[in-house]
């Protein structure tokens, strides 16, 4: 059977209700994928301490999710390409209930990370799959429309998550199991929304799975993954496990490289790169990973330490951030749907997104809600204009056999700029942490108190006052190092974002793309055919 062989029944446009519909899966869908990773934030001090795990262990929890999820997002785009795209998406729903269920009943530490470890797996499948069946259903024309309110869900699931987190954690009847419970009937409902609402013809192909190249990437970038995520921490940066950790990632990733470029069937075609949107959109994703996820994850973390909040107002302090991000993914999607413009918007993005990073490096301790607020909404507003846009210029710009594994390597980059900028963040925050204490202390005269040492995050409770404003502006000043680090990557990601060439939006569907792309190759060998069968001109 041919690999180019057309769908069973031709594909034909979705209405606006229709699309809703079975948008409400996929948000549902993708909610729990986000909420997978930031529901634990604030709710990580009470698991580790009931469950008596060590430094280690809390590093891991957070890590082991983050490490599945982005190893495998390239998997799942891949197999979005050949098999059934809503029975995988129903598969990596129920992965993640399996996952929340093993985490919510753990008594143990190992058992919990191993169960965020299949969290990840599913969160991977929701974080691709649901960006790759919108461009499946949805011409790019107006998929800014509906990209926008999914940008709006990235965003209630990254702020809202550790205030959920934060709430268990600080009511008495719930506790931190809740945590994990909570996303499962979210995930169930988005399972029966998705078997109702989603209709996408099937494509039969020969399918050729590469496993060796799956399993090189999963390992090489698992063994940079780890690399980044420990270093600082359990080891040095200049250390034997370093050497051993990226030289075996990078030999893994080349070896990949050179199957990737030999097999009929890549996980990550080599070919899109060739591609200058896809490998512009690419690198700027990256950037905009490490200048965002970098920047952000510490902010919960400033708020309870040098603000002196609780989990639950720590939560709440994000707001100016989602609301900004909520509003600006939100019209500049339905202005791109009206216009057919979107670089002004990427470009504008860019230079918000820098300008809210170098804004947020001015706070200290001292910093008033009401101007890090002002702050927090310039760094949404210019992420909302950039990110979900960047993945719509390039799903513009591919062919739509290749939709998977060019969404999927945009989103695997961004989780690989998230995971690299939070380990190199935090590893200068506990340095600059440590540094500004010490100073402190040896201008005051003061001794170490209990709770306050180099590797600890101090229990501010417990702290006598002149300590607790040494610590408060130790973390001020920490934090507004991290945005100061941050703002130049988003500064590379506008320099990006000015080469990329403006295409006008296509007006069809990833699934009417791929009919006529098809048609054109079986009419394009029955040409072929018909031309080897023709009898030859008689001579003269």
């Amino acid at each position: 059977m041919s690999a180019t062989e057309a769908p069973e029944q031709a594909p034909t446009s979705m209405t606006n209700r229709q699309i809703l519909q079975a948008m409400s899966g996929l948000m549902a869908g993708m909610f729990v994928a986000i909420l997978a990773g930031t529901v634990v934030a604030n709710a990580l001090p009470r698991i580790i301490a009931d469950l008596n795990g060590s430094q280690s262990s809390y590093t891991w929890v957070v890590t082991s999710e983050l490490l599945a999820m982005t190893a495998t997002v390239p998997l799942w785009g891949k197999l979005a390409d050949l098999y059934n795209k809503k029975l995988l998406l129903q598969l990596s729903l129920a992965l993640f209930v399996v996952g929340s269920l093993l985490a919510g009943f753990s008594q143990g530490v190992g058992l919990l990370i191993f169960s965020r470890v299949v969290q990840g797996i599913g969160a991977g499948g929701l974080t691709a799959l649901a960006q790759i069946v919108m461009a499946a259903v949805i011409p790019p024309r107006r998929l800014g429309k509906y990209a926008g309110i999914f940008g709006a869900v990235f965003a209630v699931g990254t702020v809202a998550g550790p205030l959920v987190g934060g709430v268990m954690v600080d009511t008495s009847w719930l506790g931190w199991r809740w945590c994990f419970f909570i996303g499962v009937p979210f995930a169930l409902i988005a399972i029966l929304l998705l078997q109702r609402t989603l209709q996408l013809p099937t494509v039969r192909r020969e399918v050729k799975i590469d496993y060796l190249g799956a399993f090189l990437i999963v390992a090489g970038v698992s063994a940079l993954l780890i690399w980044t995520s420990l270093a600082g921490n359990s080891f040095d940066w200049m250390s034997w496990q370093t050497f051993a950790l990226t030289g075996t990632g990078v030999v893994l990733l080349v070896a990949a490289v050179l199957v990737e470029a030999r097999v009929p069937e890549p996980v990550i075609p080599l070919d899109i790169f060739r591609n200058r949107t896809v490998t512009l959109t690419t690198v700027a994703s990256l950037l905009v990973g490490v200048a965002m996820f970098g920047g952000t994850v510490f902010l919960s973390q400033y708020f309870q330490i040098s603000l002196g909040k609780t989990p639950t107002v720590a939560g709440l302090m994000g707001m100016p951030m989602i609301l900004g991000l909520l509003v600006s993914s939100t019209v500049a999607g339905q202005i791109i749907s009206a216009t057919g413009k979107w670089k002004v918007y990427l470009i504008a993005g860019a230079v918000i997104m820098t300008a809210g990073l170098g804004l947020l490096a001015t706070i200290d301790a001292d910093t008033g809600f009401g101007l890090l607020s002002l702050y927090m909404a310039v760094l949404g507003i210019g992420v909302g204009l950039l990110m979900q846009n960047l993945v719509l210029a390039a799903q513009n710009d591919v062919p739509a056999s290749e939709l998977g594994a060019a969404t999927s390597v945009l989103s695997f980059f961004r989780s690989m700029g998230g995971t690299i900028g939070t380990s190199v963040l935090g590893a200068i925050l506990a340095n600059r942490v440590t540094a500004e204490i010490t100073k402190s202390l040896g201008e005051s005269g003061q001794a170490p108190a209990g709770g306050s040492g180099e590797s600890a995050v101090p229990d501010m409770a417990t702290l006598p006052a002149p300590m607790r404003a040494i610590v408060e502006n130790a973390y001020g000043v920490a934090t507004a190092e991290l945005f100061l680090v941050a703002t130049p990557f988003a500064a590379l990601a506008l320099v990006a974002v000015l080469f990329i060439k403006e295409k006008p939006l296509k007006t069809t569907s990833g699934m009417e793309r791929l009919a006529e792309e098809a048609e054109a190759g079986r009419r394009d060998g029955e040409a072929g055919e018909a031309g080897q069968k023709s009898p030859a001109a008689p001579v003269g």
